[in-house]
């Protein structure tokens, strides 16, 4: 049954599957970047939403009793409307008996459209001062505004004072609110409104180098002659009494349609438009005043205003671009922080339902009247497939020979180059046999194992772990129960004296020993590790054997046990010792192939979700777990991260910092609860924090990049990480 070696010196040909790992390995970086650039788009897409919310470079700074000393005479005591023609700073007033009615810090989908209806019905014009960030986000109302024949001038895009900020900030308000309008209505215009500015004689020296510096760039900055006090909410007679002139005098008026509650001024408005006309008064846009001021009027409802330019070239393919990312922001981050609040919850269920079935499961497989049946003590067979395990097969040999339970070794050797067959042969140790093959991967190994086995049991181990003397014995104990066609050991990282050994030890008896405690009372083990895992030999023959399907052939044959109608189950005693991944780059290849294969598993057995019986009770329990706690969830897990940075640096640091501590704290309680029940020292919980920042990053863009494999297709072979052998025989348990 051993299979002759390849000839020395012979060239073979690449099998199928070592061709396609060449064409996945190709599209490894492309994918890494690609997993990246996600990540980035997704964080864009959160700040500028933060932007047009005014939560990322708010500067809510308003300047107030500053000297005006600067500021020329003539604009202080000037009329509302501040030109610079030729340079020279110029007011002028609105003519008598006429009202340039204006609206401030719109668009706003609730007040906008019912103050547009109430200026329609009274065929009234207005003068609106958007502010960019609301354009961008309701650029149907801007348009409605501007087809019903109103003006619109520019308010700053986040609603700043200017005074207060740098040339390149103003600049940057005023283009990018010219963009908005452009994307929304097809305009830009030349009409400025700072926010916070009332009359002319309230510019001081600092506000009045922007309205020059604005002036210089083309812009007419309007001020006001009346103030309805609207955002007060000071009741309707008030508002009405506030916005009306002296008798004769004609008025640049401010109202306002956003900002609040604004059903005062909804009731206020019809009032007031119906006093003036009655006193004589005709109403007017800014720049309708502006034509009026040396003579009559500008028609009410004129299509066209004389500030509005239209939107070409550049501007206008800009201005679409940035409405269309708005509108991509506006969808996606409500959608997010919805599904955050369902993977937060669902997240915090599911501790919740760790703890619990974690206590359960110990206190039942532990309590004194629990047995599986008369003892197993008949010889088992163990599987140890080895490709260049040279470092390592030494220690994982000697520990097998170690085993108080009778044992048939098997060492399969996979076309190994660096001796590992020799080293073997050379150990001369009892009981073990070498197979040789030619190199064809991890389940070919294991499957000429299991055929070779002499054994009705068969236990399966990595060639760089190490058992320990009773791991054997206690891990076929379940198979006394003819229900039990396959049992899962605890894997315990060896070399834990490093940093990202140490994390990975937390992840192990945490996120991997824990989980299987709760999965084994629900009945739906979706993964027995490779590194410690005991079967019945007919229930894997009767399943065809270990998959070359998928890259997680231990994943594959768990789920097609559990769907032949065979009892997988946790043995908790049963420890054995591996050798993790010592670098980042070791890790992201192991743990790649770990994800992506759960998830060619979880497709290839997709028809579980329909099937009746055994079957489908793994397609109703086991596969929507695994599919919400090791994909879906995950991969939100990143952008919890993000929120939460975001929300610190932008929205209240302590409320997210303490919300971070919150979840950290509960992990660790978690954590320290595994840690209890494997009887492991505590002092490694104290690298979880930065587990958390910095790890778990890792694991979420592996995860990414394996979902961007699945989409795009791809094939790795059985992958060999670099071994140091470090991992001996353990001196004891824990620590």
């Amino acid at each position: 049954m051993t299979a002759a070696p390849p000839a020395r010196g012979r060239r073979r040909a690449p099998t199928r599957i070592e061709r396609a790992a060449g064409r996945a390995a190709a599209l490894h970086r492309p994918r890494v970047l690609l997993a990246l650039l996600l990540l980035l788009a997704l964080t864009c897409v959160l700040l500028l939403d933060g932007y047009l919310r005014a939560e990322v470079g708010d500067d809510q700074r308003v300047r107030a009793g500053a000297s005006s000393s600067g500021v020329p005479d003539d604009i202080l005591d000037g009329g509302p409307i501040l030109t610079f023609p030729g340079g020279r700073a110029t007011t002028v007033s609105v003519p008598d008996r006429t009202i340039a009615l204006t609206f401030d810090d719109g668009p706003d989908p609730t007040w906008t459209p019912r103050v547009l209806e109430i200026l329609e019905e009274y065929d009234v014009p207005g003068t609106f001062f958007v502010v960019g960030s609301m354009v961008a986000r309701h650029p149907g109302i801007v348009r409605d505004l501007v087809d019903q024949g109103n003006e619109v001038g520019v308010h700053t895009f986040t609603h700043v004072d200017l005074s207060y900020q740098s040339a390149s900030r103003v600049t940057r308000e005023m283009e990018q609110t010219q963009l908005a309008l452009a994307g929304a209505a097809g305009i830009t215009t030349t009409l400025f409104r700072a926010p916070y500015s009332s009359k002319t004689d309230a510019v001081d020296d600092y506000s009045w180098e922007v309205y020059q510096r604005l002036g210089e760039d083309g812009y007419t900055s309007v001020f006001i002659d009346t103030d309805s006090e609207d955002w007060k909410e000071p009741g309707v007679p008030k508002i009405v009494e506030g916005a009306t002139p002296e008798d004769g005098d004609g008025a640049s008026v401010l109202f306002h349609d956003s900002g609040g509650d604004r059903t005062q001024t909804l009731e206020a408005l019809p009032r007031y438009i119906e006093k003036m006309k009655a006193k004589g008064y005709t109403f007017t846009t800014v720049s309708g005043a502006m034509a009026g001021a040396d003579g009559a009027p500008r028609a009410a409802g004129d299509p066209l205003q004389a500030s509005h330019r239209p939107a070409t070239g550049t501007t206008l393919y800009e201005g679409r671009a940035l409405v269309a990312a708005v509108t991509v922001a506006e969808w996606t981050v409500p959608a997010l922080s919805t599904g955050l609040v369902v993977v937060g919850v669902a997240v915090l269920g599911r501790f919740g339902l760790m703890l619990v079935l974690a206590r359960r499961h110990h206190r039942q497989r532990n309590g004194r009247r629990f047995g599986w049946g008369p003892p197993v003590t008949r010889p088992v067979s163990v599987i140890v497939p080895a490709y260049n395990e040279k470092e390592c097969i030494g220690n994982t040999l000697r520990s097998l020979a170690a085993s108080t339970h009778p044992v048939e070794i098997l060492v399969v050797d996979d076309g190994s180059t660096d001796g590992t067959a020799e080293l073997a042969e050379a150990l001369a140790l009892p009981n073990v046999r070498v197979i040789r093959q030619a190199n064809a991967g991890k389940p070919a190994a294991l499957n000429h194992g299991i055929r070779s086995a002499r054994h009705d049991i068969v236990v399966m181990m990595d060639g760089d772990t190490v058992f320990e003397p009773d791991t054997v014995g206690r891990l076929v104990q379940p198979f006394a129960d003819p229900s039990v066609g396959a049992v899962a050991g605890n894997a315990k990282v060896g070399n834990r004296s490093t940093l990202i050994g140490a994390w990975q030890h937390i992840e192990y008896v945490m996120g991997f020993n824990l989980d299987r405690r709760m999965y084994d009372l629900l009945r739906c083990m979706p993964t027995i590790p490779g590194a410690i895992g005991a079967f019945r030999r007919e229930a894997v023959l009767q399943a065809g054997g270990m998959s070359e399907d998928t890259l997680a052939e231990d994943t594959d044959i768990t789920i097609a046990l559990h769907r032949a109608g065979w009892r997988v189950v946790y043995e908790e005693h049963a420890r054995a010792w591996t050798e993790a991944p010592r670098s980042p780059r070791q890790l992201w290849s192991q743990r790649y192939r770990w994800s992506y294969g759960t998830m060619q598993a979880l497709w290839k057995h997709r028809k579980s979700l329909t099937d009746r019986g055994p079957s489908g009770r793994f397609g109703r329990v086991g596969m929507p777990l695994v599919v919400l706690f090791q994909i879906v969830t995950p991969v939100f897990a990143p952008l919890i991260d993000v929120f939460t940075l975001y929300s610190m640096l932008f929205v209240d640091f302590r409320a997210a910092l303490l919300a971070w501590l919150a979840v950290l704290g509960v992990q660790l309680g978690c954590a320290a609860y595994a840690f209890r029940l494997d009887r492991e020292k505590y002092r490694y919980l104290l690298m979880m924090p930065l587990q958390q920042l910095a790890y778990r990053q890792m694991m979420y863009l592996v995860l990414i990049h394996s979902c961007v494999t699945a989409l795009t297709g791809g094939r790795l072979r059985w992958q060999k990480l670099k071994r140091t052998g470090e991992v001996g025989m353990p001196s004891g348990s824990g620590g």
